[in-house]
C-alpha cells in the first residue's frame, strides 16, 4: 500500500485540511528562512499539536543543527526527521546518537549516479526527488531501478500524473507539496482528491 505525505504546511486551516484527508504523514519546513513554506520550531510544536493521532509529523530540515532536529524528535513534536541539505554520514550518525526515531534523506535524482549516491545513504528511508525542492517539475522516473529498500518519491506529483508514478515507480510513498496548493497556500480540496486517489490505487479501484 503506497504511503502519502503532503508537504509544507504552515496554517492551522492546513492541519484541518489533512486531519480531513488523512494522509500517513504531514510535512513541517522547519527554520529554512528561504523556503516560502517555513515554519519555526514555536510554530511546528503547535500544528503539530494539533494532528490527528494517525498522522506522522516529518520535520524538513536543511543543513540544520543537531541538537534542533534532535530535539524536536525527543520531545514528541516529529515523529520522522527528513535532511534535505547536503547532510552526509557523519551527520547520520552523530544525530542517531541522539535520538531514536526514523530518518529520510532525500536525493536530488538527475542521473544513475545519484541513485547510486542514494542508495549508500544509511537513512531509514530515502527521498527521490527532482532537485531544487517545490519547483513542481519531475525528475525522469526511467532512472529509478526496483528498490528493495523504502523511498518516497517526489517532485512534480499531482492529479495528472499521481497514478502512473505509481505504477510505474512503486515508491514506497509519495511526497506533494506545490500540486496541493491554490495562489500558494494549501487547497483542502485539492489535498482530499490527491488522498483519495492514493487510497483508490490501494484497492486497484
Amino acid at each position: 500500500m503506497t504511503k502519502i505525505k503532503i508537504c509544507g504546511l504552515k496554517r492551522p486551516e492546513d492541519i484541518r485540511a489533512v486531519n480531513e484527508a488523512q494522509p500517513d504523514f504531514a510535512g513541517f519546513v522547519i527554520e529554512v528562512l528561504k523556503s516560502r513554506r517555513n515554519v519555526s520550531v514555536e510554530q511546528v510544536r503547535e500544528l503539530a499539536k494539533g494532528l490527528s493521532e494517525q498522522i506522522q509529523a516529518v520535520g524538513v530540515f536543511v543543513n540544520a543543527p543537531l541538537d534542533l532536529v534532535a530535539g524536536l524528535l525527543n520531545d514528541g513534536t516529529l515523529a520522522l526527521a527528513q535532511l534535505h541539505g547536503s547532510e552526509d554520514e557523519a551527520y547520520i550518525r552523530q544525530l542517531r546518537q541522539m535520538i531514536d526515531k526514523p530518518l529520510l534523506q532525500a536525493f536530488s535524482i538527475r542521473t544513475e549516479a545519484d541513485i547510486e549516491r542514494a542508495l549508500q545513504s544509511s537513512a531509514d528511508y530515502l527521498l527521490l526527488d527532482q532537485g531544487g525542492g517545490g519547483t513542481g517539475q519531475c525528475f525522469d522516473w526511467s532512472l529509478v531501478p526496483e528498490l528493495a529498500r523504502p523511498f518516497f518519491l517526489a517532485g512534480g506529483l499531482g492529479a495528472s500524473n499521481l497514478s502512473e508514478a505509481i505504477s510505474q515507480v512503486k515508491p514506497w510513498a509519495v511526497d506533494l507539496s506545490s500540486s496541493l496548493e491554490t495562489d500558494g497556500v494549501k487547497d483542502p480540496i485539492k489535498i482530499q482528491a490527491a488522498v483519495k486517489m492514493v487510497r483508490t490505487l490501494e484497492i486497484g479501484f
